[in-house]
């Protein structure tokens, strides 16, 4: 396996998947795996130095070390730039976001974009399996990358249940947790411009942000000073546990590029129902549980709705929650890997 950064090093959703499921693999008695990723790796994995330096440099380091691949190995590459190319061995992509297109959506001019876009589909010219978490990037591989439909599997993510506490009622009442990266994409502008329909209904009701990004300073300019809203900036695992505890809900209104949404699994994990844009993959977590959770991205009336009406206790109970996030543990997300890579080695 082969990835970007360790979470440890570098906390971050795909971070965070690559080590989860680095650790995952390893626990299967019918696999042997090695992983790399920049940053202090976990035990049993393999850095290939801190994560400072240029971006070229970290690639070229990456791209030349082929100490752990044997031949026939399966190689597992998790984001294009890094990474060495499979000589002589299987290769599964796994593609968690087009590159190039968030690049754009952050800003970027259209020659840096282009040539993202290059560069992703020259690291995935020679790819025999590419695993995605949802339906939604499947079609997106398909359409937009030109990826064969017979080479892309859908793998959902897994969510480590150990992390999170057995489920019991929020210890503050009425408060609103949304945890995600302040950047524009992630519709925390929507929630913010939905919170005062929700106070009008919900007099005692509370928001906490979790995250920081590039458009902190506009979101922190458009909360005001509503001081039943509060940005904490980034937090560390334990403490989120703690926010997940005091929470009634959670809110995660992603506009656009939402592959899976792995935030709204730890919710249910922790026992607190997410509330979810119809963007992506997020549906795909939360769609057999409670479709009434699903609300339009952008939509600020059906937010401010769903928000308050969950708040008057028209929302899942933690049990429920809890159980349907046991549908997605890790050792379920391992072993559908486990096979995929079976199977490229019987071929």
């Amino acid at each position: 396996m082969t990835g970007s950064e360790w979470f440890s090093a570098a906390p971050g959703g795909l971070n965070r998947y690559f080590t989860d499921l680095y650790t995952a693999l390893a626990r299967e008695p019918e696999i042997s795996v090695t992983a790399k990723a920049f940053g202090a790796a976990p035990d049993g994995a393999a850095s290939w130095g801190p994560t400072g330096g240029s971006t070229l440099q970290r690639a070229r380091a990456a791209y030349l070390d082929r100490a752990d691949l044997p031949r026939g190995a399966v190689l597992d590459r998790h984001f294009s730039l890094y990474g060495p190319s499979p000589v002589r061995n299987p290769l599964v992509v796994h593609f968690h976001g087009p590159w190039a297109a968030e690049s754009r959506m952050a800003g970027e001019g259209a020659r840096a974009v282009r040539a993202k876009y290059l560069l992703e589909r020259l690291r995935y010219t020679f790819a025999d399996r590419f695993v995605v978490l949802s339906q939604h990037f499947r079609q997106l591989l398909i359409h937009d990358y030109r990826v064969p439909a017979d080479r892309v599997r859908v793998i959902p993510p897994g969510v480590d249940l150990d992390r999170f506490p057995a489920t019991e009622p929020p210890t503050a009442p009425g408060t609103v947790l949304c945890v995600r990266r302040l950047e524009r994409r992630m519709g925390i502008d929507v929630l913010l411009r939905a919170w005062p329909a929700v106070r009008a209904e919900q007099p005692h009701a509370r928001l906490v942000i979790v995250g920081t990004g590039t458009a902190e300073t506009e979101l922190r300019g458009l909360a005001g000073d509503d001081p039943t809203i509060s940005f904490t900036g980034a937090v560390r695992d334990r403490d989120l546990t703690e926010l997940y505890r005091q929470a009634e809900l959670t809110v995660v209104p992603s506009l656009a590029l939402e592959g899976f949404g792995l935030i709204a699994l730890e919710s249910l994990a922790a026992g607190r129902a997410p509330i979810v844009s119809d963007c992506g993959g997020l549906p795909d977590s939360i769609r057999e549980l409670d479709a009434s959770l699903i609300v339009p991205p952008g939509g600020t009336e059906a937010l401010a709705a769903r928000i308050t009406a969950a708040l008057a206790g028209a929302r899942p109970d933690p049990g429920r929650c809890r159980a349907h996030a046991e549908t997605f543990a890790w050792p379920i997300a391992a072993r559908r890997h486990r096979d995929l890579y079976a199977e490229l080695v019987s071929l």
